[in-house]
């Protein structure tokens, strides 16, 4: 299994300065985990009782074969790079997805050359969307192994919702094993800003229950959240309903740790950007067995280590209106032959071999 191996001295190099008090010399293995929106991977063909049909060569994009090919390989170029600042060659053990329409595209992703390469395999579950767009999970299996899948629905509670059939992306939930451990991913689409905070609201508590039931199964087992919260961290939806947390050491046992949190609100950077200013609505957030709290070091089981924005030059328009903004795959009906409109990001895992 290929793993980066960190001493004690590269810690003391890049600032881990809590973890590198005693002289002696240890080995770490670090890992990294992901997300990335891949906004709009289609397929060209249409799917039986999905409103695909912008993603047609006869729709609104005119969406053929040239455009999908271009696609696959611009997102498989991103997830292959995705990482590799802390793992070069390595890259991530998994990567949670969403804005995928099919098993198809999956497949035809992993069948890129830049993740054959690390064997990349994904987990779907055919999803209620009305679009079509699910999400997913890509892993590496030789660093992580999957135990089972399942997709668990968004649930409606208002009468006027139930009776007008809105169904919508569900809670795709992949339990498996990393570095040993007993993991469990839930990948996450919540509805769009259109639909009002109050559905995003009762996403984040559906989550906090999925979350408590996988615990409940098995107290030990370490969780990520991951996916796009159509809301930024500090919104009630992920603060409260959810209780991902901005700081660790405030961290209740029945809560969550939101390490993505303060990349906004201090750093003033974020995964996607309107009219100028910076959301950050791709977010991964850990359970407390995942952190260590002030004044342990603890890393005999896998801890949080650090998180990223992932950022390279190409993923950003380079001029006109939207300069500086993710390079997105259309805009103004024109094909820009780009990447996805957020930014993936990152959480790197250390483990004490």
């Amino acid at each position: 299994m290929k793993r980066q191996l960190l001493t004690l001295l590269a810690f003391m190099l890049i600032g881990v300065c809590a973890m590198a008090q005693d002289s002696s010399e240890k080995r770490y293995a670090a890992y990294a985990v992901g997300f990335y929106n891949l906004e709009n991977l289609f397929d060209t063909e249409h799917d039986e009782g999905k409103n695909d049909f912008e993603y047609l060569p006869e729709g609104k994009n005119k969406w053929n074969e040239l455009k999908y090919s271009h696609k696959l390989h611009n997102m498989a170029t991103v997830l292959s790079e995705m990482g590799t600042d802390v793992l070069p060659g390595v890259g991530c053990a998994f990567v949670g997805v969403s804005e995928v329409e099919n098993a198809r595209c999956l497949q035809d992703l992993c069948d890129q050359p830049e993740l054959k390469a690390r064997n990349f395999k994904f987990c779907h579950i055919e999803g209620p969307d009305k679009r079509g767009v699910d999400c997913g999970l890509l892993y590496n299996p030789s660093l992580f192994t999957v135990k089972n899948t399942t997709l668990v629905p968004y649930v409606y509670e208002l009468q006027e919702d139930i009776e007008k059939d809105r169904q919508t992306r569900g809670f795709f939930t992949v339990s498996g094993t990393l570095a040993g451990e007993h993991v469990s991913v839930i990948v996450c689409h919540l509805p769009s800003r259109f639909a009002g905070s109050y559905y995003r609201e009762l996403g984040g508590k559906q989550i906090r229950a999925v979350k408590d039931s996988l615990l409940e199964d098995d107290p030990e087992c370490k969780v990520f959240v991951m996916g796009d919260m159509n809301d930024d961290p500090s919104n009630k939806s992920m603060y409260e309903s959810l209780g991902a947390k901005d700081e660790i050491d405030d961290v209740d046992d029945d809560e969550m740790y939101n390490p993505f949190y303060n990349i906004l609100a201090k750093q003033k950077t974020g995964t996607l950007r309107y009219d100028g200013k910076w959301n950050l609505f791709d977010q991964i957030i850990l359970t407390p067995n995942l952190t260590n709290k002030e004044g342990r070091r603890d890393l005999s089981t896998l801890k949080y280590w650090k998180c990223q924005v992932f950022r390279r030059d190409y993923l950003f328009q380079t001029e006109g209106k939207y300069k500086g903004n993710p390079k997105r795959t259309h805009a103004g009906g024109v094909w820009l032959d780009g990447y996805s409109d957020h930014l993936p990001v990152v959480v790197y895992l250390l483990k004490q071999m």
